[in-house]
């Protein structure tokens, strides 16, 4: 008879879970004291979303450094679409809010730094999760960050930003009044999607060091 040896299942560092939960349900609370319609939908939106990485993670286990930058672009989404900016700052459209502040007028958008910051993590996170499935199958073997393999992460982060517009669309359709914009904003969207996910491709590729190898399995 064999039997593996087995880790446990890791889990998402207790630091990270507390500063994911100091911003989000103080957000929920805040869009529902403003009927904020919109966030409501979003703050449901992005528990899903938690919940999804906290079971992923148990599979694939993440770095802490990708976990920090998934509740760092939580925390930027909740910012831009709850915090009020000052009446002398531009914005793009009616609504003032920091994901409509121009950072640099009618070139660069906070809403802008926030895709493409966040499709970055999402390649790493595509990555790692790569990484795990191909483990399984050949633990005795380093995964090297090929072009193909890239480029299928590169594909997978500017997919789940389509979703992400899918959301946005769905959340047009629900809410009166919603911060989304038209076309050409969903245009710089996916733009800033993929400018982020190339980002992080070339990062992966120039900095990327090998994990240590499974374990071999201990037959008794």
């Amino acid at each position: 008879m064999s039997i593996e040896s087995q880790s446990p299942k890791p889990k998402i560092p207790r630091s990270i879970v507390l500063f994911t939960g100091a911003y989000l349900l103080p957000a929920m609370a805040a869009a529902l004291w403003t009927r904020n319609g919109e966030f409501v939908f979003y703050c449901a939106v992005m528990m899903i979303q938690a919940l999804l990485v906290v079971v992923t993670h148990r599979r694939c286990g993440f770095s802490p450094r990708v976990l920090c930058g998934l509740s760092l672009w939580g925390l930027a989404h909740m910012v831009g679409g709850l915090m009020p900016v000052p009446e002398s700052w531009p914005i793009n459209g009616s609504i003032r809010v920091v994901y409509s502040w121009w950072i640099i007028p009618d070139h660069l958008k906070y809403d802008q730094v926030v895709h493409a910051f966040g499709f970055y993590v999402m390649v790493f996170v595509c990555w790692q999760g790569l990484i795990a499935i191909v483990r399984d199958l050949h633990p005795a073997r380093h995964w090297q960050p090929t072009f193909g393999a890239l480029l299928l992460c590169i594909a997978a982060s500017t997919g789940f930003g389509a979703l992400n517009e899918v959301i946005e669309f769905v959340a047009t359709l629900l809410v009166p009044e919603t911060n989304v914009g038209g076309y050409v904003n969903t245009g710089w969207d996916l733009v800033s999607n993929l400018v982020g996910a190339i980002s992080a491709a070339f990062w992966i590729r120039l900095a990327w060091k090998p994990p240590p190898l499974k374990q071999n399995p201990i037959h008794t």
